[in-house]
């Protein structure tokens, strides 16, 4: 039996899903990586090193990219990352029926999906299931409504199917980074600074989410004031809505609003 570590991470073509690739490299993982554009899989192939025979080209939002992942897993998985997401940023009203499909299919259905697709290769491996959420999973943000409610599923969907694969040998970490500096950014980038949104890179949120799979978390969140905001989420979360309120209606987080590209 081959000694061989897999790991499929979706989304793998840029961010954090590129930064996660590369670390899994450099920790002796075999990486597979997925993702719906050819040439930036390539990219990340090279800068992590690894055979271009490990990437596929798939949409996990459609039975047929799942399917091509199945198969280039051929069986065996050890460690399925559900990265991939897009997110619309702004008032509600102001989202389209497509922003709102589209967010509910890459970030919360796809990962669903895929992994009930991946649980036999996953059991045979006793693996790992990781789910990319948020912060905002826990702390629900205004003009961010939307995503939080898809991450919020996404934290769910952890928590339920950790509980229903108890005794299984499959376990399941939760990852929930604060916003980071990729191309996601130019989405949100007016709001940066009157909602006082500390960003990290790609690279720290890879390395602390590799920390906590190797130490078995069941989720991990980002060292810092939204840490202890997510406490205080859970146990006064009046306390939270006064705060968040505040900041969405201040004059300068409604004028960054117009700014943002709707």
């Amino acid at each position: 039996m081959s000694n061989e570590k897999t790991v499929l991470i979706t989304g793998a073509g840029s961010g954090i899903g590129r930064a996660l690739a590369v670390e899994a490299a450099r920790l002796g993982y075999t990486p597979i990586l997925a993702g719906r554009t050819i040439v930036t899989l390539q990219e990340t192939a090279d800068l992590a090193g690894v055979s271009q025979a490990a990437v596929v080209q798939a949409d996990v939002t459609t039975p047929e990219g799942r399917k091509a992942l199945t198969d280039a897993v051929d069986g065996r998985l050890n460690i399925l990352i559900n990265n991939a997401g897009c997110l619309s940023v702004g008032q509600l009203e102001k989202l389209g029926d497509d922003d709102l499909l589209r967010m509910a299919a890459t970030n919360l259905a796809a990962p669903i999906a895929l992994t009930r697709d991946l649980l036999p290769s996953l059991r045979r491996a006793q693996g790992r299931i990781v789910n990319v959420g948020s912060v905002f999973g826990d702390i629900a943000y205004p003009y961010f409504t939307a995503y939080s409610a898809m991450k919020f599923g996404l934290r769910g969907f952890s928590d339920a199917i950790r509980r229903e694969l108890s005794g299984s040998g499959v376990s399941v970490t939760y990852i929930a980074p604060r916003a980071t500096r990729t191309a996601a950014e130019t989405e949100f980038g007016p709001l940066v600074e009157p909602l006082d949104m500390t960003l990290d890179s790609a690279e720290q949120v890879a390395a602390q989410a590799w920390s906590a799979i190797h130490a078995g978390k069941r989720e991990s969140f980002p060292k810092g004031k939204e840490r202890l905001f997510v406490k205080v989420q859970r146990l006064f979360p009046k306390l939270v809505d006064r705060s968040v309120s505040a900041q969405a209606t201040a004059p300068e987080t409604l004028a960054a609003l117009r700014l943002l590209r709707l």
